[in-house]
């Protein structure tokens, strides 16, 4: 279901990288979200795209995005640097993959680049219920980082936000682990840049505080080690059994045998069509699900993982 909205302010936030402050069309408040969502947008050219939330979670009268225009874009984010204050777009309800641990003693949150985005959102959340927090924030230059002056200058984030400007990956390493001494193994981190980036902040802070307490926000799809693709069945809680084939996906067959799934990315990113998984051992290959939930084997990601057993039930959300 999508919600029509108004582009209420349009603001260049750096080279390639613009936000968008989105009002209802109807004028009434968004629902409170909670920190880290990420909403479905449909551009002036109907193609659908996912993007982090970046404004105050409790404020209900706009949302704000950052669009970030890629070389490679199929119309998505090319569309968004186009469109101006006034005009139109539709959206779907946020989703959150990114949640604040509610019993972290310490919460640090590292960016790279536009990974920023989320962590932004998780800011303003921490900082309103009073919750200790860092906020760390690499970039190449000053020009390419979003927020700066924001995270600069507003009074609740002086305090708590350290700006890395220019640190190559090869130093990065080194400068995270020396911000391992103030954590505890009750202490969480969270992460949301280029895939090369995080992969270095799971590897410097995993061992400290635990790979389940570190959390990534996926913004692409990242390869993941197979095991070959083979024929299997799925079975739904209703009792009614399909052949997946070698060559197609759990959701690709559920929707040729008109079973309505709910989607959107398709590419294992934006959680959509997780679904309860009842029986069988899957094959994950998503990016949307936490260390935690796949050890827990309990949900998959319908549109990219299989199944290493035969049989999987599952249950449909």
């Amino acid at each position: 279901m999508s919600l029509r909205v108004r582009v209420e302010e349009v603001t260049e936030e750096g080279p390639g990288i613009r936000s968008l402050r989105l009002v209802r069309e109807d004028g009434k408040d968004f629902t409170p979200y909670q920190a880290g969502a990420h909403i479905d947008v449909i551009g002036p050219t109907g193609v659908l795209r996912q993007y982090s939330l970046c404004s105050p979670p409790e404020d209900p009268s706009s949302l704000m995005i950052a669009v970030k225009r890629e070389a490679d874009s199929r119309g998505g984010s090319v569309a968004l640097h186009e469109v101006q204050a006034g005009d139109f777009l539709k959206i779907g309800k946020p989703r959150n993959l990114l949640a604040i641990a509610s019993t972290a003693d310490k919460h640090l949150l590292v960016a790279g680049g536009i990974g920023v985005t989320p962590l932004l959102s998780m800011a303003y959340q921490l900082h309103s219920r009073g919750e200790d927090f860092e906020l760390h924030y690499f970039a190449r230059s000053r020009s390419e980082m979003s927020f700066a002056d924001l995270l600069e200058n507003r009074a609740e984030f002086r305090s708590r936000v350290v700006l890395h400007v220019g640190v190559p990956r090869a130093a990065q390493a080194e400068l995270l682990a020396s911000l391992t001494d103030a954590l505890s193994e009750a202490s969480h981190v969270y992460t949301c840049g280029p895939a090369g980036f995080m992969d270095q902040v799971v590897q410097v802070f995993a061992p400290s505080v635990g790979s389940e307490n570190v959390h990534l926000e996926h913004f692409e799809a990242a390869e993941v080690e197979t095991y070959g693709d083979s024929a299997f069945v799925v079975e739904l809680d209703t009792g009614e059994s399909f052949d997946v084939p070698a060559d197609r996906s759990i959701l690709a067959v559920l929707e040729d045998n008109g079973i309505d799934v709910f989607k959107s990315c398709e590419e294992g990113i934006c959680g959509s069509c997780v679904s309860g998984l009842l029986e069988g051992e899957p094959e994950h290959r998503d990016n949307c699900l936490s260390k935690a939930d796949k050890a827990a084997g309990n949900q998959i990601a319908l549109c990219v993982s299989r199944a290493r057993s035969e049989k999987l039930v599952i249950e449909l959300y």
